[in-house]
């Protein structure tokens, strides 16, 4: 517990001072929405007869970032969507390969303590994909070969528990849950190993998978979880958004803080045309034994909803 408050406080204080305009006004009873659409694409072109290298390809990703607030007296809710999807192609492979997929849903209820920033909380976070993931290689012949890996709902993550959230506004907040439940679902297709003894013990020494024992489709946890937003302002046109999750698991393993973070840099070029820059780093020792690192950088039409 003490790992997850170190860490949300070097995430927080630095980027308070930059929410301070924000929190002034402070948010307003009612319905308060706000989100965007992306879509960027790349391709790129060769025919044979080009003698300086390169494969054609093409690239596409969507991204749809959605939030919905309520505030009425004291009462705070606070939902956000997020949903990303890309995929790529090159002239050379058989298979299109996914360059993003993910679909998350955040949900959290307070009630403020007092006068203060301080809330009693309830939070919800659900996480999947959209599309069956692959571990790709060739065959004795040399032809390229898939093997699905994840899918819908395999894994699956669904977390929920009470706790304080400490709210500056809508772009900076922070939500501390001692005492949450967590579930992760998967497929019973990844897991069936049959009833031979040597089989099941095997792949339960092998972590499982995504930390669901041999022949289950579903894993409890129980610890602590904290969430922290903030977004803030660079400069005019350019915002930088930065969300971080952590979770320890007291039943197995406490020290193992799983970790979540993810930047959103976004500069607007226009009304309708951004850059945008993603880093992602996640650590997760259920499903990797190492960082897991997504970048993405593009240029493309986003459409205000």
């Amino acid at each position: 517990m003490k790992k997850l408050l170190l860490l949300s406080a070097l995430f927080v204080l630095p980027l308070a001072s930059f929410a301070q305009d924000d929190a002034a006004d402070g948010p307003q009873d009612g319905w308060t929405k706000a989100g965007n659409i992306s879509l960027l694409f790349s391709q790129a072109a060769f025919n044979a007869e080009w003698t300086g290298g390169g494969t054609s390809n093409y690239a596409i990703n969507g991204t749809l970032a959605y939030d919905f607030n309520y505030k009425q007296g004291k009462l705070t809710w606070d939902n956000r969507i997020m949903a990303d999807y890309g995929i790529t192609q090159t002239r050379d492979q058989e298979f299109t390969r996914k360059t993003n997929d993910r679909l998350e849903l955040n949900s959290i209820i307070g009630r403020q303590i007092k006068e203060s920033l301080w809330y009693y909380s309830f939070f919800m976070n659900f996480r999947t994909q959209f599309t069956s993931g692959y571990n790709f290689g060739t065959d004795e012949n040399g032809n390229e070969t898939r093997t699905e890996f994840t899918r819908f709902m395999s894994p699956g993550y669904l977390q929920a528990g009470p706790g304080f959230l400490w709210k500056k506004s809508d772009n900076l907040k922070v939500n501390i849950a001692p005492a949450t439940a967590r579930f992760i679902f998967v497929s019973g297709d990844f897991t069936n190993v049959g009833s031979d003894q040597a089989a099941i013990d095997a792949f339960n020494a092998a972590g499982g998978y995504f930390g669901v024992e041999a022949n289950e489709s579903s894993r409890f946890e129980f610890g602590a979880a904290l969430g922290a937003y903030a977004k803030i302002d660079l400069m005019e046109n350019i915002s930088m958004e930065n969300i971080l999750n952590l979770y320890s698991n007291y039943l197995e393993d406490p020290q193992n803080v799983d970790l979540d973070y993810t930047m959103n840099l976004v500069m607007k070029v226009n009304k309708w045309i951004t850059a945008n820059a993603t880093f992602q780093a996640i650590y997760d020792d259920n499903a990797v034994q190492g960082f897991q690192i997504r970048e993405a950088l593009g240029v493309g039409v986003t459409f205000g909803i």
